[in-house]
């Protein structure tokens, strides 16, 4: 019997799956792979970045607005998406950082964080584990939480003495973690502005980038092609109306642009039980040897 291939993206809050990887899982759907979004809490704390909703009755019901927009995102990727059930951390602003408040994601115990994911992954049995890197790919407390247990899922849930009571072991074959904005794909994005007579979103950005900051890029190890879904993926990401200004940077530049000067999504393979030869165009590299697929 063949094997469908399965692939899941862990995320912290209902829009990062549309603003990380989209195109991607797009682009995997659309050739027969079963895609799961995990989405570890509600966002019930975030903010409302769209000024158009930006309005007393948005935020009085944005719990109950996020699910609806994250109903509508995913039928627009075409993903499963499972909820994890906990509560959103927010983002702590100030000097001193303000304390978490009680009960949130981030200040869980990673055993307990960690077992519905152990339990979601033993259940859909992805081959891959989509995730964020060990500092959250920008430093929000539940972004580095949903990191922690990613990796704690995918190196407990093929283990039989751990989480036994979670279901039957299951070991994905391959980790990887978003790269997303390697200062290579945003001086190219922003050079192609500017040869085009366009401004560039980039420019502020590029200005006020440390001499220090680590680059992404120096970690990629597999770029996707998916250019030809950007459009979906940009879809889906207005689709998360609170959460994104459609005005706002994420748009500025054409598709055109970008499917002409960076037509991938880019990752860093993190864990891997099967051999595959680096650099990476594809995720399931080396997977498809070590299953009967289709």
């Amino acid at each position: 019997m063949s094997e469908r291939l399965r692939l899941m993206a862990v995320h912290a809050h209902p829009d990062d799956e549309s603003s990380k990887g989209a195109a991607t899982m797009v682009r995997y759907v659309r050739e027969g792979v079963s895609v799961l979004v995990a989405t570890c809490t509600g966002g019930e704390r975030g903010s409302v970045l769209n000024p158009q909703m930006d309005r007393p009755d948005v935020w009085a019901n944005l719990s109950d607005l996020r699910r609806e927009e994250m109903r509508h995102a995913r039928e627009i990727l075409g993903v499963d998406q499972a909820w994890l059930g906990f509560v959103d951390s927010g983002l702590p602003e100030g000097d001193p950082l303000p304390p978490l408040p009680e009960g949130c994601f981030a200040l869980q115990p990673l055993e307990v964080a960690a077992a519905p994911l152990v339990k979601l992954v033993r259940e859909f049995r992805p081959h891959v584990i989509l995730t964020y890197d060990e500092k959250g790919g920008y430093p929000h407390p539940d972004h580095i939480m949903c990191h922690n247990v990613s990796v704690e899922a995918y190196e407990a849930a093929g283990d039989p003495e751990r989480y036994v009571e979670l279901g039957e072991p299951w070991q994905p074959l391959k980790l990887y973690y978003h790269m997303s904005f390697s200062k290579a794909r945003v001086l190219a994005l922003d050079a192609a502005m500017k040869e085009a007579g366009l401004e560039s979103p980039y420019q502020e950005w590029l200005d006020n980038w440390p001499d220090d900051r680590p680059d992404p890029g120096d970690r990629i190890t597999t770029r996707v092609a998916c250019g030809e879904y950007f459009g979906l993926r940009d879809d889906a990401l207005r689709a998360h109306a609170t959460q994104v200004d459609p005005n706002g940077r994420w748009f500025g530049v054409p598709l055109e642009i970008q499917e002409k000067v960076w037509p991938t999504e880019d990752y860093e393979l993190a864990r891997s039980a099967v051999a595959s030869d680096l650099p990476e165009d594809d995720l399931f590299a080396g997977v498809q040897e070590a299953v009967k697929t289709p």
